[in-house]
């Protein structure tokens, strides 16, 4: 409950941001803004402040800024106005002004990242050390795009189709421009060079991770589950497993097969705690008494704190902000083209859920997070479909081409098909995020 409520309030802090930005751009126009809304339905909170209702809904999956003169409706663009209100009426005012106020939503979520993404990079961010490290394979997940394409443990990854690279960071940026393409990887093994292939069909705007490319991880504990094997045998925080029976542990990822060969035999676990070698006996458990054997324990990720100075945390946050809107066009290109499965899109329940989780950890996932989620939703509403934002700019560029208003009832027909499109784009989303919850 506290993830969802957490996932909602940053939710409310990104729609706000962006009907803020319809609000102070209407009024510098002069417009006459009736209602700021956070939220649909029923209201739950209303205040009245000079010519504006402020109010929250019940419904918190957007918001609005209902401006006099706007569409249909009891004070719509076909209301007659007296001379003062039609001075005030949004249908009134020039097409640039039109466009600029409702422009003024999407750019407010694009810029919010350039604002806050600098703080974070001056708080402190903390990152996986592998990440400036040479791409080189420390396992290749069985069954996945990468183990079908050929990859082995060791494996060094040099170029993406023709694009040198130095590090997972660099290699996963690379992915965001092939999309949807074969990749083709210009592998070292052994001190040879080899070329590997990927189909199109692949999860690589997800990282290599989702390839199923993980980075060498030692097999220190970082975590113990309470009533579980390990934690009562009195395994602890930072221990080396080094040998299960008369297995070797040369990483993490050996860790699995080996307990289940063990299964529920009292084996002795050889470790070095602190520099010194210990024996610890134990015996692997079964969850609710059926499924894998477990130990109860997770890895020490190695991470470090990298903190910027100002100039050098603005140049992050621009460079990042760039990256996440570069990542998330070419996402909906291929989309739209096909390259991309629809599985990838998801819904309120899941944004709520990533947003939830940051918002429990600390400021600077909170910031990074916020920063993701507002690029995503300031591009989604330039999507040129009516109803978004992006349909009405369609519109009001039109009308600068063709130098008269698109007509009412061509408006109301192409927003009646946006509607229907959007809805589908909705039901779509909420299917993902249930199939992903209980899938």
């Amino acid at each position: 409950m506290t993830t969802i409520i957490a996932g909602i309030l940053m939710l409310g802090v990104l729609v706000f941001i962006h009907e803020l930005g319809h609000f102070v751009v209407a009024k510098m126009c002069g417009v006459k803004v009736l209602k700021f809304s956070l939220g649909f339905g029923p209201k739950l909170v209303s205040r009245r402040r000079g010519e504006t209702e402020y109010q929250v809904c019940a419904i918190p999956l957007g918001g609005y800024v209902q401006m006099l003169g706007e569409g249909s409706g009891e004070q719509g663009e076909e209301v007659e106005l007296s001379a003062e209100e039609k001075a005030r009426s949004f249908a009134e005012q020039t097409v640039t002004k039109r466009l600029a106020i409702v422009l003024a939503g999407p750019v407010m979520n694009l810029i919010l990242p350039l604002l806050i993404l600098p703080i974070s990079f001056m708080v402190g961010v903390q990152m996986p050390t592998y990440v400036d490290q040479p791409a080189c394979v420390g396992y290749v997940v069985p069954e996945s795009n990468a183990a079908v394409g050929g990859f082995l443990a060791d494996d060094c990854v040099l170029a993406v189709n023709q694009q040198v690279v130095g590090s997972w960071n660099e290699t996963n940026k690379s992915f965001i421009s092939h999309a949807g393409d074969d990749l083709i990887f210009q592998v070292e093994r052994d001190g040879k060079h080899l070329q590997l292939q990927l189909p199109a069909d692949n999860n690589s705007l997800q990282g290599m991770q989702a390839l199923g490319l993980l980075p060498w991880q030692a097999a220190r504990i970082g975590g113990l589950a309470a009533d579980m094997p390990a934690a009562e045998a009195g395994l602890q925080k930072g221990d080396l497993i080094l040998q299960i029976e008369n297995y070797s542990i040369s990483s993490w990822y050996d860790l699995k097969g080996i307990i289940q060969k063990v299964g529920n035999k009292t084996v002795p676990i050889h470790l070095e705690r602190a520099g010194k070698p210990l024996i610890v006996d134990l015996t692997p458990a079964q969850r609710d008494g059926e499924g894998e054997y477990l130990l109860g324990i997770a890895p020490l990720y190695n991470s470090e704190l990298k903190r910027f100075g100002f100039v050098d945390a603005v140049r992050e946050g621009a460079s990042r902000t760039w990256e996440l809107i570069e990542l998330t066009v070419v996402f909906v290109q291929k989309l739209f083209t096909g390259n991309v499965s629809t599985k990838n899109i998801g819904g309120p329940i899941t944004v709520v859920q990533i947003a939830g989780q940051a918002a429990q950890t600390d400021l600077s996932a909170i910031l990074s997070v916020l920063a993701f989620i507002s690029i995503q939703l300031g591009i989604l509403n330039l999507l040129p479909i009516p109803i978004l934002d992006g349909g009405h700019i369609l519109f009001y560029v039109i009308e600068l081409v063709i130098r008269r208003p698109v007509s009412i009832r061509a408006r109301e027909m192409a927003q009646q098909v946006g509607m229907a499109m959007l809805l589908m784009l909705m039901v779509l989303a909420f299917y993902n995020d249930i199939v992903r919850l209980w899938g």
